[in-house]
């Protein structure tokens, strides 16, 4: 084997761990921020809210089966500022369309770095009578309001809550889906 083509194999194995994060942050971000941008549209947090989550940026719990998710994007200002730590909370059912009221599973928070990203594991959340597949999502830029919305899956307007600009991009692989979406708050 050459050096060149050892090289070559070296640099292609060393890259397949992030191949899952590249593809991820190469989908377009929805919205877009710029001139003409509007802020992240308000919704409902629902009846499922529970305040002080664990900060982490994986909700996946051990031995579920349900597909992945992750989800990446941005905060941003308007005028496409990222908003740096930025507080992004996130609560969801589970694989069956349960909420977990007495504890944390599908609920945590984190914080955008110095680019107003952030990126977060999870799994695909299941419907559940009378709802879209959605993501609950509160996000606090600092020393400023709260915005708590809901994310929603392309296809799936089943309720009277689903709002196509609340949709994230999304792709799928074998047992994971690839979602972005970009939050545009007033910073």
């Amino acid at each position: 084997m050459t050096s060149m083509t050892r090289r070559r194999l070296l640099g292609a194995a060393a890259a397949l761990p992030f191949a899952g994060r590249a593809f991820a942050q190469d989908l377009p971000l929805t919205p877009a921020c710029g001139p003409q941008a509007a802020l992240t549209p308000r919704q409902t947090e629902g009846p499922y809210y529970t305040p002080d989550t664990p900060q982490r940026a994986s909700l996946v719990e051990p031995g579920s089966k349900a597909d992945r998710l992750t989800l990446t994007g941005r905060v941003v200002s308007p005028q496409c500022r990222p908003v740096v730590k930025a507080l992004v909370d996130v609560w969801h059912c589970d694989e069956n369309g349960a909420y977990d009221n007495a504890g944390f599973r599908y609920r945590g928070h984190l914080f955008t770095d110095a680019e107003g990203r952030f990126r977060l594991e999870t799994v695909f959340p299941a419907l559940y009578p009378g709802r879209a597949r959605h993501i609950h999502v509160k996000v606090q830029a600092p020393g400023r309001r709260v915005l708590t919305t809901q994310l929603y899956f392309p296809g799936d307007a089943r309720d009277f809550l689903w709002r196509p600009e609340l949709t994230v991009a999304m792709e799928r692989r074998t047992q994971a889906r690839l979602a972005a979406f970009q939050f545009i708050v007033d910073a």
